[in-house]
């Protein structure tokens, strides 16, 4: 469906446009990144000895784009029905080192989704801090710290330099923000390789919640006395989480140093893989039950419990010509508890919306005003994490190495993620599609994305049904080293 509103201006998108050519004219500059730093800034602690080292890596990714917002987008309380911003997508600092032929160490410092609504001097924050020591070279390596050595899925922890699609699957980040500090926490992790084999497992104590995980209860219609039950976070102090993800990898072996997998090798390995994982947290959820409206409620706690499983084959085709194929699928089993919905917009461009019983595109009547759930529903917010089953898939093709001859080639790709969620009347699709100019590698790439999304909002009866989809184009620019 098609939305008049939203789409009446067009100046913003003949701007992206405009700067998108300037990008593409001026990119001589960005090709001229040294061979001696694709892999980082690497110093020997032994002249003799290149196993003992401590290297820096830096990755930097700048947005600029055009979004169509949801219905009732606001801005400090102004309608807003498109965006055209910039946006510091993501910027990380990594040092990292072998200390010895056992001790390692990993820490990471940056920042994300810095946009105009940010806070200014917006602080940056540790990522990771951890040091391990291997039991056993190369079979168990112990480690402790704040990490990100997590499950149920390959994308749980992703390598940020190395993405193919503009953004990763944020649903397998599970709960990002909520009992974690952008899905890291403090604790204890175990790794390594048992033939082809792959393995983390990992025990934290979680932050305690902080920000409102999940929705209050729909409002329901005018006379019905009835109410659905929604889960959200609990009260209780938290308990520990368990999680682990386990990779069979039948060709090349991928490294696994650190925590976060590669999005994609870009022709240069070939890996085929298949993994499963879990995600355990005891009473991490409650959910306040009643029947009858204005009586009291019981509260009942409910585990997340969250299982996935997934294949990765990221190959050349012609090692010669350097083309590449690049496939990734995932089936995911999410319970949060009975109704759990998330909705989150990334980096997004808007802070509020006009949610009143007025304004509301597909409800009337409703008692009590707007839920939390139409509160929260501006800007490119999705319902994107809940209670139910999802499935993903991501597929790339580099082209030869020499397709623009010293400036590089060019990698397309789509993807797509369908959500069953018990809390949706319907489906939830939401997919990209776009191309990667690889002008060095992934040093120095360029990125245009479109993608469409769907907009669900609350009936008369407090389903949430899709009642449009909204369209966003970014132009991204990734420096790493």
């Amino acid at each position: 469906m098609k939305n008049k509103t939203a789409t009446k201006k067009q100046p913003h998108s003949t701007k992206v446009i405009s700067w998108a050519l300037l990008l593409l004219i001026s990119n001589t500059s960005f090709s001229q990144i040294g061979d001696k730093l694709k892999d980082g800034l690497k110093m020997y602690i032994d002249s003799k000895d290149s196993s003992r080292y401590i290297k820096l890596n830096c990755v930097s990714q700048v947005w600029l784009r055009y979004t169509q917002n949801n219905a009732l987008t606001t801005v400090n309380n102004h309608a807003q029905t498109q965006t055209l911003d910039a946006a510091i997508r993501r910027i990380r600092l990594v040092l990292s080192g072998q200390l010895s032929d056992r001790i390692s160490f990993y820490v990471q410092f940056g920042q994300n989704s810095f946009t105009y609504l940010s806070a200014r001097k917006a602080g940056s924050f540790f990522h990771d801090v951890t040091a391990d020591y291997a039991v056993i070279k190369k079979h168990l390596s112990l480690g402790l710290g704040l990490n990100g050595w997590n499950g149920p899925s390959r994308f749980s922890n992703i390598s940020t330099s190395s993405i193919m699609v503009l953004d990763p699957p944020g649903f397998q980040e599970v709960n990002n923000d909520v009992y974690d500090q952008f899905i890291r926490r403090m604790g204890l992790y175990a790794k390594g390789k048992l033939g082809k084999l792959d393995y983390r497992l990992s025990a934290a104590k979680p932050f305690i919640s902080q920000n409102g995980s999940g929705i209050s209860p729909l409002n329901p219609s005018g006379g019905n006395t009835a109410t659905t039950s929604y889960a959200t976070t609990s009260s209780l102090p938290p308990n520990w989480v368990y999680q682990g993800y386990f990779m069979y990898q039948f060709f090349d072996q991928e490294s696994n140093f650190g925590p976060a997998t590669a999005g994609t090798y870009l022709g240069k390995k070939k890996i085929f893989n298949i993994g499963a994982g879990f995600y355990y947290h005891k009473n991490a959820m409650m959910l306040n039950s009643q029947s009858v409206v204005g009586k009291p409620a019981d509260t009942v706690y409910q585990s997340i419990m969250l299982f996935a499983a997934d294949i990765f084959y990221d190959a050349p085709l012609n090692k010669e010509k350097g083309n590449a194929l690049s496939v990734y699928a995932s089936y995911s089993n999410y319970n949060y508890g009975k109704n759990y919905i998330r909705l989150q917009g990334v980096a997004n461009p808007a802070n509020g919306a006009n949610a009143n019983s007025n304004t509301l595109p597909n409800s009337t009547n409703l008692v009590g005003g707007p839920s939390s759930y139409d509160k929260q529903n501006y800007g490119n917010a999705i319902p994107y994490l809940g209670t139910g089953n999802v499935f993903y898939a991501q597929v790339g093709y580099k082209m030869k190495d020499s397709l623009l001859k010293k400036q590089g080639t060019l990698q397309f790709f789509a993807n797509g993620q369908c959500a069953l969620y018990q809390a949706l009347a319907s489906p939830m699709v939401v997919f990209d599609a776009g191309v990667n100019w690889l002008i060095k590698g992934q040093n120095s790439k360029l990125t245009l994305d479109y993608q469409n999304r769907p907009y669900f909002t609350e009936n008369a009866q407090g389903q949430l049904t899709q009642t449009n989809r909204y369209g966003q184009v970014v132009l991204q620019y990734q420096i790493s080293f």
